[in-house]
């Protein structure tokens, strides 16, 4: 039973984490030639004010 876990900062569309777990899903039944109903896909999000990069919390970035 493949598990695989997503890191992602908070605000992403409920359609873009969709299309994500459908995505990396089919991507593993692909690769491991697994059963789709065998995948479990997590989506951990994180606060912008509580994880950085560089020294700087994402929340004192500017925006992309």
């Amino acid at each position: 039973m493949p598990e695989i876990v997503v890191y992602l900062l908070e605000g992403r569309s409920l359609k873009s984490k969709r299309g994500l777990v459908k995505d990396v899903t089919a991507a593993v039944v692909k690769n491991l030639e697994v059963p789709v109903e065998s995948v479990t896909v997590s989506l951990i999000e994180t606060a912008k004010q509580a994880k950085g990069k560089g020294g700087v919390l994402f929340s004192d970035m500017a925006p992309r």
